[in-house]
């Protein structure tokens, strides 16, 4: 039985009215068969904000082209707070969108990463990756894993010219992300984890309501049918326009633990947290890719928040975006310790 409005968490009517503006321009623009997005009218639905060199409530930002060829850049977010302090953590941030919409500038994430950089405080590499389906997999964690490379480089001077002096070898950074973010969070770090850095060490993985999947209907994804944003009919046309032609959603890099899955057990991956919310038909897969960690031998920490829809972290005015907030900085914070 599919969930019914009236069991929806309370939301106010302005974030009622974006979720549903949201909601109707994917729907509107994507062609049905996962081939194509309309990006110009997408683009009017999905405001864009500018990088700041004057502070915005202590928070300065820029963009860092990588690759002209590809459109492959970054928004570098620091707190001004900090300048002159050493061992300021690296937070690698990776956008939700279904791997189709959204980007590093969306107006809703330079206010999520600015508050990121803010609270934690850390410097925050927002990364502008390609989008599907003109750019299928592996194109977004190629584009995600060349960042790492690009920053790890010693002739990159942006962290200093932020105010973050630290210039051991041993840069401490995070990978995080949120729904397809997510997704590639653990992906990259996947990656990262197996490669040799001259200067940036990898302390943890913050994926907010990760995007995963497979071929099965779990059963919040049919009980939840009906819920705010996402839905099976919306995931499933994700997935299409994401993998290549010819697979199907028990690919590994959307059933992570499921029948074609890599065996991670003897990698060095580290520890994740993952957070979840009771009103996301994603969660099931969330808690699979909990129990995979944890099988996997691997230390993961889960937070749960009973009421939250998926993309919650998008409306500060909710009381469990401030809750994730400090979950994320105790998590940095604990890593950092080690």
């Amino acid at each position: 039985m599919s969930s019914t409005k009236k069991n929806w968490p309370k939301l106010t009517l302005g974030i009622r009215l974006l979720i549903a503006a949201h909601s109707m321009s994917v729907d509107a623009f994507s062609r049905n068969d996962g081939s194509a997005v309309n990006r110009r009218l997408m683009n009017l639905f999905d405001p864009k904000a500018s990088p700041s060199r004057k502070p915005d409530n202590g928070v300065v930002s820029s963009d860092i082209v990588v690759d002209t060829t590809r459109k492959l850049w970054f928004r570098l977010y620091s707190n001004t707070t900090t300048a002159g302090k050493m061992f300021i953590p690296i937070v690698v941030y990776f956008h939700g969108g279904g791997f189709a919409y959204m980007a590093a500038n969306s107006m809703s994430y330079d206010d999520l990463c600015k508050r990121l950089a803010r609270e934690i405080p850390a410097v925050v590499v927002s990364v502008n990756y390609r989008l599907s389906p003109e750019h299928r997999y592996p194109s977004q964690y190629e584009d995600g894993f060349d960042v790492l490379k690009f920053i790890d480089n010693p002739d990159f001077e942006g962290f200093s010219a932020f105010g973050n002096t630290d210039t051991s070898s041993n840069k401490a950074f995070f990978i995080a992300g949120d729904s397809a973010g997510g997704n590639l969070a653990h992906h990259v770090a996947l990656k990262a984890c197996q490669h040799q850095f001259s200067r940036l060490k990898l302390r943890g993985v913050i994926a907010l309501q990760p995007f995963f999947g497979g071929e099965e209907r779990t059963e919040s994804e049919l009980k939840l049918a009906g819920a705010p944003l996402i839905s099976v009919k919306r995931t499933d046309w994700m997935w299409k326009a994401f993998l290549p032609h010819g697979y199907n959603r028990d690919h590994q890099v959307v059933n992570v633990f499921g029948p074609n899955s890599v065996d991670i057990s003897d990698l060095p991956f580290p520890p994740t947290l993952v957070f979840i919310g009771g009103f996301d038909p994603l969660q099931d897969w969330q808690r699979k890719y909990v129990e995979g960690l944890n099988k996997s031998g691997k230390h993961v920490y889960k937070i749960e928040y009973p009421n939250a829809i998926h993309g919650f972290y998008a409306f500060p005015q909710l009381p469990d975006t401030s809750l994730l907030m400090a979950e994320i900085k105790n998590f940095v914070l604990k890593q950092l310790d080690q």
